[in-house]
């Protein structure tokens, strides 16, 4: 008689599954984060793209602000914001400290927190494409843009959720720790940007969300983000030549931000 036993890379993934399935149920019951998540990401862009919608007609300049202040809202209150109290509040309680004496290695242990949030940027991902361009949005110049930037969005602001939580105390002090993130962010609006002096606006081109901003919009409308409506939309091909700044801008955060996770993360308030 055989037995057929699980795969050594299944066997390897088992800690971070359970971790993940734990996390999304603890997710789940806090009532803030569940509103935080769904409300300010998903109704607030959608109500925006209706208002103007109705006074102004629908155009893929629209589009691409409906997506921009989507994701900026769910990278910040769902994926940065739920990592960072999460990863703290675990911190606090010592479950940190225990999980290191299981199974799980110090990777898994700390992506497990990335997953509950990372799902519902997705679902709102989703959700907000499907509405916009049912409503009559034209369709994206290059979906793969689009989705680059989300999931790119994804991981660095999981990764400064990380690396915030090491100055980080408790869950209320996050309400503060976060304020130089979040200020970061909004630095990379498209609106904000293109109603700064040249050399601010310069500086604000290399922050996180710039990038992703710039990448958006040329998957959404084929133009930068503070590119004028006039200016001539890139085709499919061409978009594809103007994303190797926006690009190496979020590998370089990518990698400062695993570097600050490295040396600065604390798996214990006494460490």
């Amino acid at each position: 008689m055989t037995t057929t036993t699980a795969s050594a890379p299944a066997r390897r993934r088992r800690p971070l599954v359970a971790l993940a399935k734990a996390e999304y149920l603890q997710f789940r019951r806090n009532t803030t984060l569940l509103v935080m998540g769904i409300g300010f990401p998903v109704a607030i862009p959608l109500a925006t793209f209706f208002v103007v919608r109705n006074q102004e007609g629908v155009s893929a300049s629209l589009a691409t602000t409906t997506f921009e202040m989507f994701v900026l809202l769910a990278l910040l209150f769902v994926q940065f914001y739920s990592v960072l109290s999460m990863v703290t509040t675990r911190r606090s309680e010592g479950v940190l400290k225990r999980l290191r004496t299981g199974e799980a290695t110090d990777w898994q242990i700390q992506v497990a927190p990335m997953v509950p949030g990372a799902v519902i940027t997705l679902v709102g991902t989703a959700l907000v494409t499907a509405v916009v361009y049912a409503a009559g949005a034209p369709a994206p110049v290059n979906p793969v843009l689009m989705a680059i930037a989300v999931l790119a969005g994804i991981a660095i602001f999981s990764l400064l959720g990380l690396a915030t939580s090491a100055l980080t105390k408790n869950a209320e002090a996050a309400q503060i720790t976060s304020l130089p993130i979040m200020a970061l962010a909004f630095m990379g609006l498209s609106t904000l940007r293109s109603t700064f002096p040249d050399r601010l606006a310069q500086l604000a081109d290399w922050t996180p969300f710039a990038a992703l901003s710039d990448l958006m919009s040329i998957g959404t409308s084929g133009r930068l983000a503070t590119a004028p409506d006039s200016a001539t939309a890139l085709d499919f091909s061409g978009t594809f030549a103007e994303i190797a700044e926006p690009v190496a801008i979020l590998v370089v955060w990518t990698v400062l931000a695993l570097e600050l996770t490295r040396r600065n993360f604390r798996w214990d308030d006494r460490g």
